[in-house]
């Protein structure tokens, strides 16, 4: 027999293995999950308003967990608390709070009413999102991401194709106007949204805008007006906000094809020298 011994620790790993599993997530670490678990629970809460039948709160609690979303993961770096446990974390969080619970928000006030599809175009979301998040977990440790590497994302992110699911809502809140609130017009757009959140397509990413020093000051102004703007005129600035990331997808896809060019001929150059 020419098996393998099995492999001896050393009293002391053995020690601080068991130390380590007993230490669990430090303290700062608890900042950026708590944050991502409140997002959650925001997410879930979104829920319980629209069985109430308050949907202008139920979409309320879902943007105010995406506000959190984007939070986080800002909170962890700045603290230096990024850990695998927190990317599970905020991964489950995101399927729950931007996948799951817009799914039952537009399915409540509006797409039950509609024959046969008006639940799988629901799931739609839900599945998605979850589909879309674990592409994201699967390419994590990959050193090179086509788009990001390039500045971009691949498809719309999870809270952002929540935010834009919720545009037909939007216009219902501001307008009054049932026809938003139909279903031939809202199961279009919640397909359409849920098949970009799982497309290749190359979306803008905030994270690596880089404002030039002479309009930081103007930058500041304009996020102090925004925030002033949700906070008085929450739908109307939503559906603002809503209008110009849709318009904006074109450009993010001509903005990446030239970047794959430019790549493209730094390559052939590279390989003629």
């Amino acid at each position: 027999m020419s098996g393998k011994k099995p492999r001896r620790f050393s009293p002391r790993a053995i020690a601080q293995r068991r130390l380590k599993l007993r230490k669990g997530l430090s303290l700062r670490a608890m900042v950026p999950n708590a944050v991502t678990a409140t997002a959650l629970c925001f997410g879930l809460t979104g829920i319980r308003f629209a069985i109430a039948g308050n949907f202008e709160l139920a979409a309320a609690a879902i943007i105010l967990a995406g506000v959190l979303d984007g939070l986080d993961g800002r909170i962890a770096r700045m603290m230096n608390a990024q850990s695998r446990f927190g990317a599970e974390l905020d991964s489950l969080s995101d399927a729950i709070a931007f996948g799951v619970s817009p799914a039952l928000v537009m399915y409540l006030w509006s797409l039950q009413e509609m024959p046969r599809f008006g639940w799988i175009i629901s799931l739609a979301i839900a599945v998605c999102c979850a589909l879309r998040l674990a592409r994201f977990n699967a390419q994590i440790d990959m050193d090179e991401q086509p788009h990001k590497s390039a500045g971009f994302l691949t498809g719309v992110p999870a809270p952002a194709g929540a935010g834009l699911a919720f545009l037909p809502l939007y216009l219902w809140l501001v307008t009054g106007e049932e026809w938003f609130r139909h279903y031939s017009v809202v199961a279009p757009w919640v397909g359409v949204i849920a098949f970009l959140m799982i497309s290749n397509v190359a979306t803008f990413s905030w994270g690596s805008l880089r404002l030039r020093r002479n309009i930081r000051l103007e930058a500041l102004a304009g996020v102090a007006l925004l925030g002033a703007a949700l906070l008085t005129m929450p739908w109307h600035t939503l559906i603002a906000i809503s209008v110009i990331y849709v318009l904006l997808i074109p450009f993010g896809i001509l903005s990446y094809s030239r970047v794959k060019k430019r790549r493209l001929a730094e390559q052939v150059q590279t390989g003629e020298a």
